[in-house]
């Protein structure tokens, strides 16, 4: 017999499961309590709706992973050190997440969801929103500290930049799941985010 808060954190971690393998709206409560093996009451008693669910448990994978760009982000690295490793971080988690048999290119599961729902589920559009802007913020320190340091070919907007980094990072996940092609996606993921940033050639 698992405890309250055992089911309520195996719930969280077989939503993320279920995400990562199929889309939000092909996943119901039910499946969600058959993989947990949980039953309804036991769901309801944690949560109001599937939508609670889900944005809980992408608030719950977020936490777990932000030690992860705590490190990669941290003072002690240098500008050009914590772009060297948030590309292999992004690569890294191909490895790690990859189901054998599938694609072996990931997109997150969270960001996918929040492209997935309509007006009904704002809540799941909301902590997508939420989250990808806290990615931003860590994007942004990075780019205004190569900024500062003079590495940038040009003057551009940090926070404009940012958020094109960000979103060419899942567009080109997206791209290497529809096509099964993880060599694509490492050749052009430094390739692309130095162009966005026009990070001079020496640093590159």
């Amino acid at each position: 017999m698992r405890n309250a808060e055992d089911t309520r954190t195996k719930l969280l971690e077989t939503a993320v499961e279920l995400l990562s393998a199929r889309s939000y709206h092909d996943i119901g409560v039910s499946d969600v309590c058959k993989h947990a093996g949980v039953t309804k009451g036991a769901f309801y008693h944690h949560f109001d709706s599937k939508a609670a669910l889900f944005a809980t448990a992408a608030r719950h994978h977020w936490e777990k992973g932000k030690d992860e760009l705590r490190a990669i982000f941290s003072p002690e690295n240098s500008p050009v050190e914590q772009l060297n490793l948030y590309i292999d971080l992004v690569c890294d988690k191909q490895k790690r997440n990859a189901v054998p048999g599938e694609s072996e290119v990931c997109v997150c599961p969270i960001f996918a969801a929040g492209s997935q729902v309509g007006p009904e589920d704002v809540e799941i559009q909301q902590c997508s929103q939420e989250l990808a802007d806290e990615q931003i913020k860590y994007l942004a320190s990075m780019i205004r500290g190569l900024k500062g340091e003079g590495m940038l070919d040009e003057d551009g907007d940090v926070t404009t930049l940012s958020r094109l980094v960000f979103q060419y990072v899942h567009g080109l996940l997206t791209y290497g799941k529809v096509f099964n092609d993880m060599d694509t996606v490492r050749s052009d993921l430094r390739e692309g985010i130095c162009r966005i940033l026009n990070l001079q050639c020496k640093f590159r």
